[in-house]
């Protein structure tokens, strides 16, 4: 039976602090063994510096250290009483020579210092073939085992286990701690590294309780490791022997105990870890592959060298090739990471680990490997050698090092080797939002209404931050599916800020050259040039259509069906005019989705993609529609939405196609 955390701490706090005043009771602690009172036998002995040897790394042998006087567990005469509650603490140390040892030490109650029939190997010296099992053994035993038997239905290898009359144990645990609540933290006994144990015992509940640590845990952890109801009256005699026990087999361990604390009906003495005696650690012989490579040397000496001269000479190149020149422009920038990490995080920028390219270079997937763990990141690769891929880097570390929002990809750092430019985002492991919707993929399922309405709010709330609420405004100017990811909790992130444009709140906009992906472009950037929020706020009214209708927001003619039309936004607009516009919804859904945020989303994305740049929302205006603080007239998007957009579109679209270009996601300027 095992007894709750909770209730068996307690149990532990009350027995330990009833200390009885009897006669009988029995408290004894050795920081070292020299002059302890000890009764050894088999292979055991007390080494010159204090340590309890059981056995040593031989083979098949027996070790066994009890204290010298009996202790008294039952009243004389019994008298139906339970039995007297112990408290022990000691540490154990099992050192191993080569690949793997045996087979481990155990704590033992037994009723002579003198264990008949006991065997090594399985047995720990506790049991022996003939006796395994045999009730009137009156035999308690905590192994410390460190082999696998399957025969006594060990858990594995390194475990802790409460055996009774038998070494198949009642219960058994792989060793461990809990640390700071429920973190269980593995522990090696086969560490050469001390290790604490604790065994407690409520005579009266009774409650048997197993903690182990190694000793660098400064306290003992609050929850044992074992917890479990005994009755140990049928076992216990009135006089029992305390101590320990050791085997090892085939495979051999040296077995410590370094120092011990024992008491009947209180808690056991504290043992002062500062002064536990060392034990003699054994020495490692050489490797055949030191052989191997001594007599290499002896052998060949000459070919020795001009390998060594070869690997240098490569060591040195290879560093050189690695090695950062900063320009001083670098250094006004934090956040920069080594080009070493970055080659090695990518393996080499190997083809295996580019997660996609586009018209600003390549995307690799990353791991970096700080001393807290393993880190995924996405290393963007910029076009080497490039005035704009140069001027789109600078951009983007003077604007997205210090945004921090939830609904952006953040920028972890960047490095600039040569003319190779890199940025370092967090890793967005669901992919893109077009992948899920237009991907063959498998692991990139068709998003459901409710995740494709979540995806739609998270990037107005983003393209927002960008756009008012940050110190800058921020223009992105490509907006759109592929640049939309999608986090491990499916929350959408915009990311690719390589088209950006910072401006001061109120400053007027800089003309720059048109750039942007076609279908999401609005019609005044031909005229202007200009990119601004407006131009953001057109460019998400095609990601709201594409994401209701999964559809791209232009379509080839040889793809377009009888009912459909190449552009989307007229398509849609058509719709609506009809009084149908839920026909416009995603057949793939197959109605499953939320009639009202349907409509809500295609009426807004109308909305949004009105030709004039006035008439369009703010992204704050397109949070409250979205959130449901104010309501859409959908006369307003229906009114000016269609006519200046289908046209413009319709044009950049002869252009393309007149050209022999095609229209599957392409970009006029970098898009990827």
């Amino acid at each position: 039976m095992i007894v709750p955390p909770s209730s068996a701490l307690c149990l532990s706090v009350l027995f330990l602090l009833a200390v009885s005043c009897s006669a009988d009771d029995v408290d004894f602690i050795y920081q070292g063994f020299q002059h302890a009172n000890l009764t050894l036998d088999g292979s055991a002995s007390v080494l010159h510096g204090g340590a309890l040897q059981l056995t040593n790394d031989s083979n098949r042998l027996v070790g066994h250290a009890f204290h010298g006087s009996p202790v008294r567990f039952l009243e004389v005469g019994g008298g139906g009483r339970p039995p007297s509650s112990f408290s022990t603490a000691f540490v154990l140390d099992i050192v191993t020579v080569g690949s793997g040892g045996g087979h481990g030490l155990a704590f033992v109650v037994a009723p002579s210092t003198v264990l008949p029939g006991a065997s090594p190997e399985v047995y720990l010296g506790v049991l022996g073939p003939t006796t395994n099992g045999n009730p009137a053994n009156h035999v308690l035993a905590v192994e410390f085992d460190t082999v696998l038997d399957l025969e006594l239905n060990d858990t594995n290898g390194n475990h802790v286990g409460v055996d009774v009359n038998s070494l198949v144990s009642n219960v058994s645990e792989p060793v461990a701690y809990y640390a700071g609540g429920n973190a269980k933290v593995p522990v090696m006994l086969e560490s050469a590294q001390p290790i604490q144990a604790w065994i407690d015992y409520d005579g009266d509940s009774g409650v048997l309780n197993v903690t182990v640590a190694p000793v660098y845990v400064a306290d003992r952890p609050l929850r044992p490791l074992i917890s479990t109801k005994l009755d140990l009256r049928p076992i216990l005699r009135e006089e029992m022997y305390v101590g320990f026990s050791s085997a090892t087999g085939k495979l051999a361990s040296s077995h410590y105990i370094l120092a011990w604390s024992f008491r009947t009906n209180g808690l056991a003495r504290s043992i002062n870890l500062r002064r536990l005696p060392k034990v003699p650690k054994p020495r490692a012989a050489l490797s055949k592959l030191v052989i191997i490579k001594l007599a290499a040397v002896a052998c060949a000496g000459t070919l020795t060298l001009i390998a060594a001269a070869m690997a240098i000479l490569f060591w040195l190149r290879k560093r050189a090739k690695l090695a950062d020149t900063l320009e001083d422009w670098e250094l006004k920038h934090p956040h920069r990471f080594a080009y070493k990490d970055l080659y090695k995080a990518t393996k080499g920028f190997k083809a295996s680990e580019l997660l996609g390219a586009g018209g600003f270079g390549q995307v690799y997937k990353g791991v970096l490997r700080p001393r807290c763990g393993r880190d995924e990141v996405a290393i963007k690769r910029m076009s080497a050698g490039t005035t704009q891929g140069m001027k789109e880097f600078v951009a983007e570390i003077a604007s997205l090092g210090r945004m921090r929002h939830r609904n952006l990809v953040e920028l972890r750092g960047w490095c600039k080797h040569g003319q190779d430019l890199f940025l370092v985002y967090e890793f967005m492991p669901n992919g893109s939002v077009d992948a899920h919707l237009f991907g063959t993929d498998r692991r990139a399922p068709l998003l459901t209404w409710a995740q494709r309405f979540a995806v739609l709010g998270g990037v107005a709330r983003g393209l927002l931050y960008l756009h008012e609420e940050w110190e800058h405004v921020v223009v992105h100017r490509d907006v759109k599916a592929n640049n939309v990811l999608l986090g491990a909790d499916m929350g959408a992130r915009l990311g690719d800020f390589g088209l950006a444009r910072l401006y001061e709140h109120g400053a007027n906009h800089a003309t720059t050259r048109v750039a942007g992906t076609l279908g999401y472009m609005a019609p005044e950037l031909t005229v202007t040039s200009r990119a601004t929020t407006a131009t953001d706020v057109f460019s998400f009214g095609a990601l709201l259509l594409e994401v209701a209708c999964g559809r791209r927001p232009v379509v080839p003619p040889s793809e377009a069906t009888d009912d459909s039309d190449v552009i989307l936004v007229r398509w849609v607009r058509a719709c609506g005019v009809d009084g149908d516009l839920l026909r416009a919804v995603d057949p793939r859904l197959e109605g499953c989705y939320d009639e009202g945020e349907a409509k809500l989303v295609l009426w807004l994305g109308l909305m949004c993609s009105q030709a004039r740049p006035e008439a369009r929302p703010s992204m704050r205006q397109v949070c409250r529609y979205l959130s449901g603080e104010e309501a859409l007239r959908e006369d307003a998007a229906l009114v000016f939405s269609g006519a200046d957009s289908v046209e413009f579109i319709g044009s950049s679209l002869s252009i393309a196609w007149s050209s022999g270009g095609t229209m599957s996601a392409g970009s006029v300027n970098g898009g990827r």
